[in-house]
């Protein structure tokens, strides 16, 4: 398993604008400031004055007061921007089919699909058996819950295709109450598991499922087993007692075995178990070992082995645990190191990140040049080679593939220029089918745009890749608007995707860029590994590198260019306009990982001691030192800053909302200048901001908006159209802006 991973765009002079006419500017409208309320930390010898550490406290009115009168703030100073961005949604929704169907995939008897339908936010599952033509079964509907926030967490139907396991979040706390659904009667069990993670797994007996539960810190950390029907406590299958690591349940493609997997950001632990034997104990496969990352697949009579090259690592800086290599070890013997065997050699340029295998085929996904490519093995005849892609730069990845006996992979395909496809590829021929590329409505047209590979070079000269967007007839001729995105964190790779919101943006001119630094995974393991620990700072470094070539290319000037990150991205577009406040005009921060000393020396909150072992545990002075020198909120200073917009989620788990807020409020009070601060917190969701297509879709509008705003490109006296207020969509294969990568897991 890969390690589990998120957001993404403008600008204006930071000279004063007059309030447009429609902006009430009496004091009522004045920025709010939150209490100063005196607090120290002192670590290491350090004292560091959080005056906002109060903004913690959930449950204080006061705490609640401030975040809406901040929310009332920013309805206020983007008021003239309603009706421009009501257009731009109804404009989304325009390119979208929003009555559609996913392509199907044939699982046993059964034929399995998703539909959406005009105004409602959530995807229909359903299946037909046998047939296409057969009749639809509906298997969920979220469309009829009444909630204000629903998020799907499991969506498994057992083996033998007659219950189905599902779970909700209604919080966004990701905290999810498990039920299940007699498919044959369409009746609910009796069961229910609540509070638990959204991991689960069927064993074969189709009687008996495996869930993870977390503990106080919503770290999972315990397997559970659970047999339907039975009275008494469930049983407890395996505790992970190192808050480092976190632990999750699977059954293999072959449905061969059970799995449980230990995880940290540094080293793995594998169980095993009979899946037709769900009584019985799992045994440990390869004991964790400091720096030894590896995954297991089953096939036939062998378990195959993705490991990184560490068998003689000295531990967690140890550079020579790098790329991967493929291993293989006979089922029922030995399974230990010292027993695999070679299958793939570790090669430097090239790093395996996931294997598929099948009964007579293997399935590699290596990652070379920056970009993913797929490599097939076909064990009768011996040979193996690549898939070709149609453009040099693009994401392929498998996609729905349950059946182990086939000659058909399924692969998913998108470029910035061409929307999310689904194939199947004939293993034996290579022949290539398209089964469905999502519609993008209004005519779009695929040649109007270019898309390109470009580098610049970082203080230490090292090459730093991004990926580009614009229309052919946007001039570069250093006036555009540039919206500059990045992530940089957790090895997670921003394949070019795409995403026909972001045309609202690029077909107004503004060129939009994804920057890869250091931190990600694009360039391999150890693009990764110079970006974290001690040289977090490259992450930070390479982003303002790709600003200042886009300004050096010609293309853009400082007071055109945007610079946008989420989460871990979020604490990217901090920290750089902390160090770099001429780089962009505006910048937006969704929430953002900003308070990183405090946070991740707090092992109270979700995450922070698994975290450590990505960024380092402060309560070593060495780490202390690093974090404290780019921490954004540590780090504000009397200097004028770019416009900022920053999100916030009030159920958030992942980023407490109190770091955006508490930013926030140093901000206001220690930056110099008149540029806008804006503090929007979604007071009814978490990480992901609203659930449902159309929310999602509302929030990006609001973010384009005021995008646009700062370019002067918004269309301020635009007319709330009579457009029926659905709101907007994610298409059912195409998930749009929300597709990035998740931030702080």
């Amino acid at each position: 398993m890969s390690r589990w991973f998120l957001f993404l765009p403008a600008l204006l002079a930071c000279a004063p604008k007059a309030a447009p006419p429609n902006i009430n500017t009496d004091s009522a409208l004045q920025p709010p400031l939150a209490t100063e309320q005196p607090h120290t930390h002192t670590e290491h010898g350090v004292e560091r004055s959080d005056p906002y550490y109060w903004l913690r406290e959930r449950e204080n009115p006061d705490v609640i007061s401030y975040l809406e009168s901040e929310n009332a703030y920013a309805a206020a100073q983007t008021a003239h921007l309603e009706g421009f961005r009501k257009a731009l949604f109804n404009e989304m929704v325009g390119r979208i089919q929003e009555t559609d169907l996913s392509v199907p995939v044939k699982d046993g008897p059964y034929w399995y699909y998703s539909r959406t339908e005009d105004g409602l936010d959530y995807s229909i599952p359903a299946r037909r058996l046998e047939s296409m033509d057969a009749e639809e079964e509906v298997l969920l509907d979220l469309n009829q819950l009444d909630h204000e926030y629903i998020g799907l967490g499991a969506f498994e139907v057992s083996p033998d295709h007659n219950l189905l396991a599902y779970s909700l979040d209604t919080t966004g706390r990701e905290v999810y109450d498990l039920r299940f659904i007699d498919l044959r009667t369409g009746e609910h069990l009796p069961d229910v598991i609540e509070g638990i993670t959204a991991n689960i797994a069927w064993a074969t007996d189709n009687a008996t499922i495996f869930y993870t539960r977390q503990d106080a810190a919503l770290r999972p950390y315990q397997i559970a087993r659970h047999t339907l029907g039975q009275d008494g406590d469930d049983a407890v299958v395996w505790t992970e007692t190192d808050d480092k690591f976190r632990s999750y349940v699977w059954r293999t493609r072959s449905d061969g075995f059970m799995v449980i997997g230990s995880f940290s950001s540094l080293t793995t632990e594998m169980r095993v178990l009979d899946a037709d034997q769900p009584d019985g104990a799992f045994t440990v496969f390869a004991k964790r070992h400091l720096g030894h990352e590896y995954s297991i697949e089953h096939q036939g009579e062998r378990w195959l082995v993705l490991t990184n090259n560490s068998d003689d690592a000295e531990g967690a800086h140890d550079q020579r645990a790098v790329n991967r290599k493929l291993m293989e070890v006979p089922v029922g013997g030995d399974t230990e190191r010292a027993a695999w065997t070679e299958v793939v050699a570790h090669r430097e340029a090239v790093t395996l990140t996931n294997i598929e295998p099948f009964s007579r085929f293997i399935i590699l996904t290596e990652r070379e040049g920056g970009l993913e490519h797929l490599r097939v093995m076909d064990l009768e005849t011996g040979t193996d080679s690549r898939m070709e892609m149609p453009e040099p730069l693009y994401t392929v990845y498998g996609s729905s593939n349950p059946n182990y006996d086939t000659t058909t992979f399924r692969i998913g395909y998108q470029s910035m220029v061409t929307p999310r496809s689904v194939y199947d590829v004939d293993l034996l021929s290579g022949e290539r089918t398209l089964l469905k590329e999502t519609p993008v409505l209004g005519g779009y047209d695929r040649t109007a745009y270019t898309t390109e590979r470009r580098w610049a070079t970082s203080a230490d000269g090292t090459k730093v890749p991004m990926s580009v967007l614009r229309r052919n007839d946007t001039p570069l001729s250093g006036s555009a608007p540039v919206l500059l995105y990045g992530y940089g964190s957790y090895g997670a790779t921003l394949d070019p995707w795409f995403s026909s919101t972001r045309l609202s943006l690029v077909d107004r001119g503004v060129v939009y860029v994804v920057c890869h630094p250091r931190g990600g995974g694009e360039l391999g393991e150890t693009w990764y590994r110079s970006g974290k620990f001690h040289d977090k700072q490259n992450t930070f470094t390479d982003f303002a590198a790709c600003g200042d070539q886009l300004v050096a290319d010609g293309w853009t000037s400082p007071k055109q260019m945007a610079i946008q990150g989420g989460s871990a991205g979020g604490l990217l577009v901090g920290a750089v306009i902390n160090q770099r406040p001429d780089l962009a005009a505006r910048a937006v921060a969704q929430v953002p990982f900003v308070d990183v000393v405090t946070t991740m020396l707090d092992e109270s909150i979700p995450l922070t001691a698994g975290e450590w072992e990505e960024w380092g545990d402060p309560r070593e002075k060495p780490y202390f030192d690093t974090m404290l020198a780019y921490s954004p909120y540590d780090n504000v200073t009397s200097q004028d800053y770019p416009d900022l917009l920053v999100t916030a989620g009030l159920n958030d788990p992942r980023v407490q909302y109190w770091e955006p807020a508490k930013w926030v409020s140093r901000l206001r009070v220690t930056k110099s200048g008149a540029s806008q601060l804006l503090l929007k917190t979604n007071m009814e969701a978490g990480h992901g901001g609203q659930s449902g297509r159309y929310g999602a879709l509302e929030d990006v509008a609001y973010v384009y908006a005021w995008l646009l705003d700062g370019w002067e490109l918004a269309e301020v006296n635009a007319a709330m159209d009579n457009t029926e207020d659905t709101e907007d969509t994610e298409d059912t294969e195409d998930t749009e802006d929300t597709d990035a990568p998740a931030p702080v897991e």
